[in-house]
């Protein structure tokens, strides 16, 4: 087994991010999904409308990046702007069909943020 040294700033920020970590766990500021039977399907549908959501934020940064960078011609901007408002409409209304809000959708990725 090798061993790695780690500097004391390193080590430091390891030991923040556990702390943080901890305190979410202590305040029960970290999502779960809700598996009791009746609200199985809302708990279900919060994590997948969440991680699609996710992925439709991910997409809009990368899509602003390409614009700004030039690779994208004026039909492929205006493509790709309708394909993310439709899709962004769509995750709502599949939301709104679980009795969740848009703020629902915000996953806690610990560390990361929100």
């Amino acid at each position: 087994m090798t061993q790695t040294h780690k500097s004391p700033a390193e080590i430091e920020v390891e030991i923040n991010d556990l702390k943080q970590q901890l305190e979410a766990l202590s305040q029960g500021t970290l999502q779960r999904v809700e598996c009791n039977p009746e609200t199985i399907e809302q708990g279900l549908a919060k994590l997948v409308l969440g991680l699609i959501e996710l992925l439709r934020r991910l997409l809009e940064r990368q899509a602003i990046r390409r614009m700004q960078g030039g690779s994208l011609n004026d039909e492929q901007i205006e493509a790709m702007g309708q394909a993310l408002m439709k899709l962004e409409v769509k995750i709502h209304e599949l939301a709104a069909s679980f009795g969740l809000k848009p703020e629902d959708l915000n996953l806690e990725l610990g560390p990361l943020g929100k």
